[in-house]
């Protein structure tokens, strides 16, 4: 029997005309598809996202076919790599998401680019935008005199190329007290699926403080955790090394064993802990400020070193650090969902440290208000704000 595919007559059992069908299965989530082939695209798993030919000559054939029927429920995403798609520009994402559909199109030239000879099912076009962020990690608990370090502080903008993209905020704990080394608080970050493009952002929990020089170094981390007495030196902060920096050093405590004996601040996003220095404990490192949520607000402030007796404790940094305490008396835990570290406990163990927090801000216009983790939501001029204090995502 002879039919005509796209002006082409030939017999039922001719392969389209100028198609190059491919023989293995596309199961990847990623596609960089060579013109005038054919492939069949199983979804099963995943989502797959197509990257046409950057440069195409009028005529040029791509058919991309639902092997498994299963596009309703992992749809294909076109990315037209710099050419127009049926005149919509390259700022714009194609998606395909109807089962056991054949999708075959041809490019016609600069002016309306690649168009569909096949077009009949579901199509979204989605305009790509540009999602903030705010990540702050988990801070270090406080020891026995010296703070802890604030938990990394990272901002970042990340292009979202396509509807349907899930993007994952997990959020970090704080790290616990102990007399000799607090613990490290535990990484904050925003990543997008395998595939997509997208760079996963991570901030690293705050150090632990440090009792004295007897123990290991204070601990190093997003910020460095302050150091104890008789010696002891600041844990290293932005560890590891990003760019701009996550955060700053830790405090280094007196030399020797007199009388009082005081810890050093841990650092904060903003500030190096300060030092132990006569009978003055060190204060934790001011943290940062942003302006995310549409207020200005400091996170991520180191914790404040302790005393034992008769001298001055350490007050906590400017972003939820918690406060150096004498001898063991008094509050000295950082603030929950700023990061800050904890404070020193003048002999005893110190504060537990904040836990972290990851702040999202998304156009409205292109907000789908589908989430889970149960972020608080508000908007601020034209963008929605999610902050997630659990780990959770977002569906764009």
């Amino acid at each position: 029997m002879a039919v005509t595919i796209n002006g082409t007559t030939g017999d039922s059992n001719t392969t389209l005309p100028g198609i190059n069908w491919q023989s293995s299965i596309v199961t990847a989530a990623t596609l960089t598809a060579v013109g005038n082939r054919g492939y069949w695209i199983n979804t099963t798993s995943n989502t797959c996202t197509i990257t046409l030919p950057g440069s195409a000559t009028v005529g040029d054939r791509l058919v991309f076919t639902d092997y498994a029927r299963t596009w309703g429920t992992n749809k294909i995403i076109l990315d037209s790599n710099g050419l127009n798609y049926q005149g919509s520009p390259d700022t714009m994402t194609v998606e395909y998401s109807t089962d056991g559909q054949s999708l075959d199109i041809v490019y016609s030239g600069a002016t309306k680019g690649w168009i569909a000879n096949t077009d009949e099912a579901t199509v979204r076009y989605i305009p790509a935008y540009n999602i903030d962020y705010l990540i702050v990690a988990g801070g270090g608990g406080g020891a026995g005199y010296g703070g802890g370090g604030a938990g990394g502080y990272r901002t970042s903008t990340q292009s979202i190329p396509s509807g349907g993209l899930i993007v994952t905020a997990t959020v970090g704990g704080g790290g616990a007290p102990l007399s000799g080394i607090g613990t490290q608080g535990s990484t904050s970050s925003v990543a997008g699926p395998n595939g997509t493009g997208m760079t996963t952002i991570s901030s690293a929990g705050g150090g632990g403080g440090n009792h004295d020089a007897t123990y290991t170094a204070a601990g190093s981390g997003g910020s460095g955790g302050g150091a104890g007495y008789n010696g002891a030196t600041g844990g290293a902060g932005n560890t590891p090394s990003t760019s701009p920096s996550q955060g700053n050093n830790g405090g280094d405590g007196l030399a020797g064993d007199a009388t009082p004996r005081m810890g050093a601040g841990g650092g904060g996003a903003g500030a190096v802990g300060a030092n132990a220095a006569g009978t003055q404990a060190g204060a934790g490192g001011v943290g940062a400020a942003s302006s995310i949520t549409g207020s200005s607000v400091y996170r991520a402030g180191g914790g404040g070193g302790g005393v034992n007796t008769a001298g001055t404790a350490g007050a906590g940094g400017n972003g939820g650090g918690g406060n150096g305490v004498v001898g063991g008396s008094g509050s000295r835990d950082g603030t929950v969902n700023t990061g800050g570290g904890g404070g020193g406990g003048g002999g005893p163990a110190g504060g537990n440290a904040g836990s972290g927090i990851v702040i999202m801000s998304i156009p409205t216009a292109s907000y789908s208000g589908i989430t889970t983790g149960s972020p608080t939501v508000s908007t601020s001029g034209s963008n929605t704000i999610l902050q997630f204090t659990a780990t959770g995502t977002y569906s764009g």
